[in-house]
């Protein structure tokens, strides 16, 4: 009978180490299956999405490495990264990018347009859409490719300004001083600066020139006449005037000396124009331009206080009238 209870200890203890070795090899592959699958399930998750999202947006954000992607060196990137975020306050506009891509497809490599944001920083407030139709409207006056490139280097406040604004200044120079469609895309590319003047004294400028001193449209653009301040044209005419050497030519345009070209009065130094035109020493000329200076602060004076003077008077002809009027009713009305 012990025997026989020992046996089945035996047979019981048998089973429970089978039960255990069979079913504790598939507790372990059963059990850890869970985690894995959930793990592949977040992987495969974040792999599908997150990338994916992150090669379709595109980079808008400016920064060092965005700056480098363009072409711009490490010192370059940096100088323009902190000039944006100087003049933004610390934060970098997010159409920076774009416009400095805008500046490439001109044609123009990074050194030229770090230079070109060094001398107008004005360029970062630009957005790409104005800019690309600044551009545009640029090329159909006629600047080409290699003119635009040196225009917009010489001047870069050119693509500061606005489409309509650079469209009167072309209306003003055809319809007012009759220049030609040639010689307006020859003063935008040699004296974009006129551009920005005021286009009153851009047309006193003119007229004196053409009035004054009998000079035509064709050598005023020869000479890259809108390079020069009118200060500049009427202290060097007025010197050789008064000195017996430029004349004013008559209704037929006829001169009793012979007057010099526009050429040999302005563009040439000054040592060379006192030398071999005007024929006279520094100190002479020094000493007429503060003449001449102080002369035309007086003329501008004056020629407020007439200004005014008219104003005024035009206003007192209009109380008259109005008070003329309110007599002529009031008689009126007692008529009746």
């Amino acid at each position: 009978m012990g025997t026989s209870v020992a046996a089945r200890q035996v047979f019981r203890w048998t089973v429970r180490n089978a039960t255990s070795s069979v079913c504790s090899p598939l507790q372990f592959w059963i059990y850890p299956l869970q985690p894995l699958c959930t793990q592949c399930r977040l992987f495969c998750s974040s792999s599908s999405t997150l990338p994916s999202a992150q090669r379709s947006k595109p980079v808008t954000e400016l920064s060092l490495r965005s700056l480098a992607d363009l072409g711009f060196t490490d010192i370059q990137a940096e100088q323009i990264y902190d000039s944006v975020s100087k003049a933004r306050g610390g934060s970098a506009p997010k159409h920076v990018l774009s416009t400095l891509t805008s500046l490439f497809a001109m044609g123009l490599n990074p050194s030229s347009v770090l230079k070109l944001l060094e001398k107008c920083p004005e360029l970062y407030t630009v957005k790409e859409p104005q800019l690309q139709q600044r551009i545009d409207n640029l090329r159909k006056l006629g600047l080409v490719e290699g003119s635009l490139q040196r225009t917009v280097s010489h001047h870069p406040q050119i693509l500061t300004l606005p489409v309509k604004t650079i469209k009167n200044v072309v209306v003003f120079l055809r319809e007012k001083c009759l220049f030609t469609t040639q010689q307006i895309t020859d003063i935008l590319r040699d004296s974009p600066a006129t551009l920005q003047e005021n286009l009153d004294q851009l047309e006193y400028k003119f007229q004196y020139v053409y009035f004054r001193m009998g000079i035509k449209q064709t050598e005023m653009v020869k000479t890259r006449l809108f390079r020069f301040t009118l200060d500049e044209v009427r202290c060097r005419h007025t010197f050789l005037e008064r000195r017996g050497l430029y004349q004013t030519p008559d209704k037929k345009g006829q001169t009793a000396i012979i007057n010099p070209k526009l050429d040999s009065v302005l563009n040439i130094d000054l040592d060379t124009f006192l030398s071999n035109v005007a024929m006279a020493s520094a100190e002479e000329y020094d000493v007429f331009q503060r003449l001449m200076a102080r002369e035309w602060q007086e003329q501008e004076h004056y020629g407020k206080i007439e200004a005014d003077n008219d104003d005024k008077e035009e206003e007192d002809d209009d109380d008259e009238e109005e008070e003329t009027r309110g007599k002529s009713g009031y008689s009126k009305r007692r008529k009746k």
